[in-house]
């Protein structure tokens, strides 16, 4: 009743666990299976793990070359970089799992891409998922250099690999639709809305740096459903909605905007894994009430093709809420 099709992949639910250390863990990933998750998506591998590795393999090739007492070293606070471990570790989830496991790559150089995602797919990931993560720290990139890069990885990858490929993307560009219709040409098979960046935070009492583990809150998945809106029929890929997914009720707003599943991570933190299962449940009971035997009945039947007021997901809408603002406020 509840079953999906997301990147080429048929799905029992279309709840996926997303990237986590939630996924890094054979107990956890059977406990999200047995939940009722569709998927799961392992924890990332990184650039700076995997040019970790290759630098500690050049250091130990000339160990004693140039030895001093004031070597340095570019990676504080990794002692290893566990790429070899990462990649058994797909093996054994693979191993351990009857659902799709997808490999998730979050690279930077275009030397690694491609490689990479060789290797994920040859231990066995049913699928791939790639982070394009850029900073905006070069006044002198411009947009289009950016753009024109990643679209180039993207073939390439999609080219070197026999599984499919899905990008998980930042909300952050000029105009998202377009760097998504082009990659949805480049052979994309699913496109994850939208990756969630961790940012800097100062200390100001202790006149430091500050790194914590913000969790989503449950009013961002409407950037995310927006999205799905707009690019429901308009691309040939499938749409995975991230951010704020913490209720059955977030879930079915997705799927009529036009996504095909989405992905949750922050919502597991706050309760547990039995989360998913509850979301099913509910998603089951209202598909029974309102008549739909399928998620194909109702998928984007609200999207902005098909909603009988584009204007939810226009600049109108803006405009309308602020001229109006007692009209659409919400009172407990």
């Amino acid at each position: 009743m509840i079953e999906t099709r997301y990147c080429g992949l048929e799905l029992k639910s279309p709840v996926i666990v997303g990237a986590s250390r939630l996924t890094s863990d054979i107990d956890s990933i059977k406990k999200a299976e047995k939940a009722g998750a569709g998927a799961v998506v392992v924890s990332s591998l990184f650039e700076e793990q995997i040019q970790l590795q290759h630098y500690r393999h050049d250091e130990d090739m000339v160990k004693y070359d140039d030895w001093h007492a004031e070597m340095t070293d570019i990676f504080p606070d990794l002692e290893y970089s566990g790429v070899d471990e990462h990649l058994v570790w797909i093996e054994k989830a693979k191993a351990a799992l009857n659902i799709p496991v997808i490999a998730s790559l979050n690279a930077v150089e275009r030397s690694t891409w491609v490689p990479w995602a060789k290797k994920l797919n040859e231990v066995g990931a049913d699928a791939l998922e790639l982070n394009f993560y850029s900073l905006p720290t070069d006044p002198e990139l411009t947009a289009s250099q950016i753009e024109d890069e990643q679209v180039r990885i993207v073939q390439e990858v999609v080219k070197a690999v026999s599984v499919p490929v899905s990008v998980k993307l930042s909300p952050y560009y000029t105009n998202p639709l377009n760097i998504i219709k082009r990659m949805d040409a480049a052979g994309v098979e699913g496109f994850v809305l939208f990756n969630r960046f961790f940012q800097p935070d100062i200390d100001p009492v202790n006149l430091k740096n500050d790194y914590r583990y913000n969790l989503s809150s449950g009013n961002e998945y409407q950037l995310p459903l927006r999205f799905a809106g707009l690019l429901s029929g308009e691309i040939g890929a499938s749409i995975c909605a991230s951010g704020g997914i913490e209720k059955a009720d977030t879930v079915k707003k997705q799927i009529l905007a036009g996504a095909d599943a989405v992905q949750i991570v922050s919502g597991i933190y706050r309760n547990s894994m039995d989360l998913i299962g509850e979301i099913n449940d509910e998603l089951k009971r209202w598909m029974r009430s309102k008549g739909y035997e399928s998620i194909k009945d109702f998928r984007g039947s609200l999207d902005a093709r098909r909603n009988e007021d584009p204007r939810i997901y226009k600049r109108s809408q803006y405009v309308r809420l602020l001229l109006n603002p007692w009209e659409y406020i919400v009172r407990p």
